[in-house]
């Protein structure tokens, strides 16, 4: 593991949730992937790679940044590290069950990483991919951005002795959803998009239609679900848009994937696709670890749909920034690409839209205010709730009595994260900074060792105090160093006042214990604590 996390750059992994800017010496801040923030409270530290936040308090070290963000176990975080930096992994002994379990996953990753390959070779070697090739020069795709897709052609038969041919097995192809029960392929010949993982790893696919003959009826048909794929957690594109969402701190959302192509293609490369259905919560889990500005972009049929309003509702009430592009009818992105970022420009947010919609919608005056109202009501108070209420009182002629009536629900809407900087008392303070001090300056930690348990009111705060002095990393600790790492630099800690505070301890002990003293134990204290209280003097 430390091969792993040694080689691994944690600017670069944490980039790629949140964008960062240099603060001081080597240190980086930018705004938490962990809670939605406006200014930056999120400390990282590269050296010691270690991060923390002092908005929300999370904290931790690389490997449990990877885990939160990836929802990965320890493993799954170290083997994601591992992946990206090209560390090989030596695997110790597990139980017979988890090595299984881990050697099938890894099995049928494989299968599918070969299986692409295979595809994309048939696609642009040969005669057969040429027609292929054709239409996608026809829709205005190249062949460089094609194969950075990894767009592939499959050849509706013979997959299962392809795969024998590599030492894959005819139940590897089922579990990977390349092969129907009887074992013959699943997918009939048809153009292939391979489905990423957040990791960049294929885990199924979507195939396009090109033949009227053919034997399933979906113009777009993907992978069954199984154990790598589950529709409502991919969205196309995001492990290559996953820096630029970040970096420009926004994402369209398109219906289709040779919409995110052709975006991609015109420059344009915060964009994914919501595989063909409304977004979910596991897709805004992981765009919320990027971004909170959505511009949400469907045809003018699709987005009146009950199934893709909810997906734009559920995203509002999370608390994102909604926009929404309606296209002319029969329109895609990728009918006009070069344009995009004009119809991005007049974006609506989802508010507006909403009460639009309703009032279209509407039989009448009393239905359309009946709808509206609704809809308003979950609103808080804002610019876009005033522009809705406009629209609201133009179109019905309404007084303004009547829309004074409209006040927010209390408690509706999203309410923004409450800023949980934990308010510590001053005796917990004291600990915390004088734990802090010794973490930034080693040369302090003698000191700290010759103060015993009792010097601390905090339990934490003695197991870590056990565990610098021991010279040992405890991984229950993990998520206070990574506090203390970050209120060291914050608060500028050097090495004088951490003595000094290492004094503060002895002389709040030292109280504490004359309170209680008899007469003869009183006049030892009071002269340790003269001694204390002038070695303060000196340092002051």
């Amino acid at each position: 593991m430390r091969d792993v996390t040694g080689a691994a750059d944690m600017i670069e992994v944490v980039s790629g949730r949140t964008q960062l800017r240099r603060a001081s010496g080597s240190r980086f801040t930018g705004r938490c992937p962990f809670h939605e923030e406006r200014t930056p409270s999120f400390s990282v530290n590269p050296v010691d790679k270690l991060y923390y936040c002092f908005g929300c308090g999370k904290g931790g070290d690389l490997i449990s940044f990877v885990c939160e963000t990836e929802s990965l176990d320890f493993v799954g975080a170290v083997e994601w590290l591992a992946e990206r930096f090209r560390v090989p992994l030596e695997y110790e002994e597990a139980s017979p069950r988890v090595e299984a379990e881990r050697r099938k996953r890894e099995r049928l990753f494989a299968v599918l990483e070969q299986t692409t390959v295979y595809f994309e070779r048939l696609l642009w070697e040969g005669d057969t991919g040429e027609p292929v090739r054709a239409y996608l020069a026809e829709r205005g795709l190249r062949e460089d951005i094609t194969r950075e897709f990894r767009l592939g052609l499959s050849p509706g038969g013979g997959l299962a002795e392809k795969a024998a041919e590599k030492g894959f097995t005819t139940d590897e192809l089922r579990g990977a959803g390349l092969a129907t029960v009887r074992g013959s392929d699943y997918f009939p010949q048809r153009l292939m998009f391979p489905l990423a993982d957040a990791r960049g790893r294929v885990v199924g696919f979507q195939a396009r239609k090109l033949r009227d003959e053919d034997p399933l009826r979906g113009k777009y048909v993907n992978s069954p679900e199984g154990d790598l794929f589950h529709k409502s957690s991919i969205l196309y594109g995001l492990h290559l848009a996953r820096a630029a969402i970040s970096k420009q701190d926004r994402a369209a959302v398109v219906e289709g994937n040779t919409d995110v192509i052709a975006l991609r293609q015109a420059g344009f490369e915060p964009v994914v696709a919501s595989m063909g259905t409304a977004l979910t919560e596991r897709q805004l889990r992981e765009l919320g670890r990027l971004t909170r500005k959505l511009y949400l972009c469907f045809d003018a049929d699709a987005a009146g749909q009950e199934a893709t309003l909810r997906g734009m509702e559920l995203a509002a009430t999370q608390g994102f920034e909604v926009k929404v592009v309606t296209l002319p009818k029969g329109q895609d992105p990728a009918d006009a690409p070069d344009g995009f970022e004009e119809r991005l420009a007049g974006a609506e947010s989802y508010l507006l839209y909403r009460v639009r919609l309703e009032l279209d919608r509407s039989a009448d005056r009393q239905e359309g205010f009946v709808r509206v109202r609704e809809v308003i009501a979950k609103a808080e108070e804002s610019p876009e709730r005033q522009e809705a209420l406009r629209l609201l009182a133009d179109r019905l002629d309404l007084p303004r009595e009547t829309l004074a009536g409209l006040a927010p629900v209390r408690g509706g809407g999203t309410a923004a994260v409450a800023d949980s900087t934990r308010l510590l008392d001053a005796g917990d303070r004291l600990e915390r900074d004088a734990l802090a001090a010794c973490l930034a300056h080693p040369s302090l930690v003698r000191g700290l060792g010759e103060l015993t348990p009792g010097h601390f009111d905090s339990e934490v705060a003695r197991q870590f105090r056990a565990a610098l002095v021991a010279g040992r990393d405890d991984p229950e600790l993990t998520a206070l160093k990574a506090e203390l790492d970050a209120r060291a630099a914050r608060e500028a800690i050097d090495e004088r006042t951490g003595a000094e505070l290492l004094l503060r301890l002895r002389e709040r002990k030292l109280k504490r214990d004359l309170s209680g003293a008899d007469l003869a134990r009183t006049t030892e204290l009071q002269a340790h604590l003269a001694k204390v209280r002038q070695a303060l003097a000196e340092l002051t």
